[in-house]
């Protein structure tokens, strides 16, 4: 068995802003009211994010210049490699698309990253999802079970790590052996009573790893 995985979510953990408000303000003017819908419970996430995906209607070269300008957290390169460095593999599980996060990996040279994601591909002026409803992860919600992976990892790693900001985020924070919190998903883990670390960002989840000896 391995000893340690630090899973990430990405949009709104590793990223400042999620890419689908980054489409929406700039391509898709009737993405506001889909939101508020989402949010509201009418419309499944996975079904939210198709369309917000499939508004573009912008070639391939301006879709990537789009990608590469999603601010993040500037620490995260760092903090992947420091945790490498201390024996750990570090995943990223999104329930947004593996498209945009390749992307944005290779501008900052982090290497020997394994993505969990909705697969994403470019085709006709838009980036359209894959979602294979046979697929040992798939949630007819999200498209993919951030659950199923965790409690995966449970059986190949000894310890595992994770860190989420919202919704989705709180059903596989109860399977993780420890799980740091920013924005709403520390509300949301007060009410279901699950124990986490409230951060705001990568170095606050450092400096906790090295105080406990974790890292070094």
């Amino acid at each position: 068995m391995k000893k340690w995985a630090f899973v990430s979510d990405f949009d709104g953990t590793i990223s400042k802003k999620d890419f689908y408000w980054i489409v929406i303000e700039k391509y898709f003017q009737g993405g506001q009211h889909l939101f508020r819908q989402w949010k509201a419970g009418e419309i499944r996430d996975i079904d939210f994010l198709t369309t917000v995906f499939k508004s573009i209607n912008q070639n391939e070269e301006q879709i990537i210049s789009d990608i590469l300008q999603i601010p993040i957290d500037e620490y995260v390169p760092s903090f992947i490699r420091n945790v490498q460095k201390n024996g750990g593999d570090f995943f990223i599980l999104s329930a947004g698309t593996d498209y945009y996060i390749h992307h944005v990996l290779n501008k900052f040279d982090v290497e020997n990253v394994h993505v969990f994601s909705n697969q994403g591909f470019y085709h006709k002026n838009n980036i359209h999802l894959n979602i294979d409803e046979q697929h040992i992860h798939y949630s007819e919600r999200y498209g993919i079970d951030k659950t199923k992976i965790i409690m995966q990892l449970q059986e190949e790693y000894e310890i595992v790590h994770f860190i989420g900001d919202s919704e989705p985020d709180s059903h596989p924070a109860e399977f993780s052996d420890l799980t740091f919190a920013k924005d709403s998903l520390q509300d949301l883990l007060r009410e279901k009573g699950i124990t986490f670390i409230p951060v705001n960002d990568f170095k606050e989840v450092e400096k906790y790893l090295i105080d406990k000896e974790i890292m070094m």
